[in-house]
């Protein structure tokens, strides 16, 4: 598949003129929002077999052939071409697909009261790229007791599909992660014991195989009663034949300040359990000044942090679905709304404003004004997720774990199945 950037004048007609194929064909594929109405810096993904090169100034066989992995030999009888022809600015020449690489993918999904249908046709359509689906959450209580949670609508389609439930349990209370709770459960013996036997029954009522702690703002003193606690499930949950996984913040020091981190110790959670879930998103979050929500260079700082502190086969990137909608000028206590990729680019369409990339960030903006009121979209597009997915396959990782699913954004699963093999758990 090849990612094409919308230029001003460009039509779905003129574009698929160029890579030998319909408008149908990528208007479907992106499931376009605007197919009569392309933005000028709009990402489109090219649902074809390979790529396509178009010969720039100074370009040589020679130097094609090697950014791309291949001798001019072969680049040249692949384009049925004489090795020292000479080449014209503007020729396309064709890249075949490189070898996929295999990761493992998980997603969250969270269901507010009852299941919506968006949220399962959303799991539907992602289920075929993951290799864990995880219903959020399982609230622990004081008394070592789980609340309640929808998840009888997920398990089929988990099994159509080969994928592993995963069980996601948290310190969440009245709706925010709760130190006190955590302090309970971590170091009232009892209470820990009722946990476990509650995980395990729901566990095994409804098929989870991968059982994953979401603890977060613990107390800095509960550090080692939190990796204490890790090595009692992980040695109890290994002998049912299940995975232990946790999620972690996003740390670039050992020592790093802040209720959010230091209970999380990289290297000895690492040691621990089967694998972790970076959560390297929201940097741009809903209650925060603008900016991109998974910029790439602190992304990159957090992962090559944790290499240093754990194996790359234990982790997993967390990877964000959506963007926010800020008003500005920004007012603390104010809240940008979440809004899916699609959507922003409906947004951009409409007001008929292009869409920019800021190349330090990687990552896709929109500026539009509506009601007398400034506006800044920071999403996810083709471009965006591919220097997650370039990072990912460079550092080696396990693979990548998105928050969450329920807005749409297909071009991700594109890419994933263009360039990795989706490992299903036996």
């Amino acid at each position: 598949m090849q990612i094409h950037i919308v230029q001003p004048g460009e039509t779905l007609f003129t574009i698929g003129a160029r890579y030998s194929i319909t408008p149908q064909q990528i208007a479907t594929a992106n499931q376009l929002p605007n197919p009569d109405r392309l933005v000028v810096g709009q990402a489109l993904v090219i649902p074809i077999t390979g790529s396509y090169y178009f010969v720039q100034p100074g370009d040589s066989l020679y130097q094609i052939a090697r950014r791309n992995g291949l001798t001019y030999q072969e680049l040249a009888a692949i384009n049925g071409l004489s090795p020292d022809q000479p080449l014209a600015v503007g020729w396309r020449l064709y890249l075949p697909p490189a070898p996929k690489a295999s990761a493992e993918f998980n997603a969250y999904a969270e269901p507010f009261g009852a299941v919506s249908e968006n949220l399962l046709n959303r799991t539907r359509e992602a289920a075929p790229y993951l290799t864990y689906l995880a219903p959020f959450s399982f609230q622990a209580k004081r008394d070592g007791t789980l609340s309640e949670l929808i998840v009888e609508p997920f398990v089929p389609i988990a099994e159509q599909n080969r994928v592993t439930l995963m069980m996601v349990i948290t310190n969440l209370e009245e709706g925010a992660f709760s130190d006190e709770l955590g302090r309970i459960l971590l170091n009232d013996q009892a209470v820990q014991d009722r946990l476990l036997d509650s995980i395990t029954a729901t566990a095994k009522q409804y098929g989870f195989r991968d059982i994953h702690f979401d603890f977060e703002y613990l107390r800095p003193a509960d550090e080692e009663a939190y990796t204490a606690f890790l090595r009692k499930a992980k040695d109890r949950f290994s002998k049912e034949g299940w995975l232990v996984s946790a999620a972690l913040a996003p740390k670039t020091r050992a020592d790093q300040p802040g209720k959010w981190y230091e209970a999380h110790n990289y290297k000895a959670i690492g040691e621990i359990v089967d694998f972790v879930v970076i959560m390297t998103y929201e940097w741009g979050y809903s209650g925060g000044p603008a900016q991109a929500v998974s910029p790439i260079g602190p992304v990159r700082d957090v992962l090559e942090y944790a290499l240093t502190e754990m194996p790359a086969s234990k982790i997993m990137m967390g990877q964000n679905l959506y963007g926010y909608d800020w008003t500005l000028p920004f007012v603390q206590g104010s809240q940008a709304r979440a809004i899916s990729p699609q959507e922003a680019i409906a947004i951009a369409a409409r007001q008929g404003v292009p869409i920019q990339y800021d190349e330090t960030a990687q990552a896709p903006f929109i500026e539009y004004t509506a009601e007398g009121k400034d506006h800044i979209i920071w999403f996810e597009d083709a471009r965006s997720i591919q220097a997650k997915f370039d990072l990912l396959k460079e550092l080696r990782l396990r693979g990548m774990s998105y928050w969450k699913l329920g807005l749409s954004f297909p071009q991700n699963w594109l890419l994933i199945s263009d360039q990795f093999n989706v490992v299903k758990l036996p």
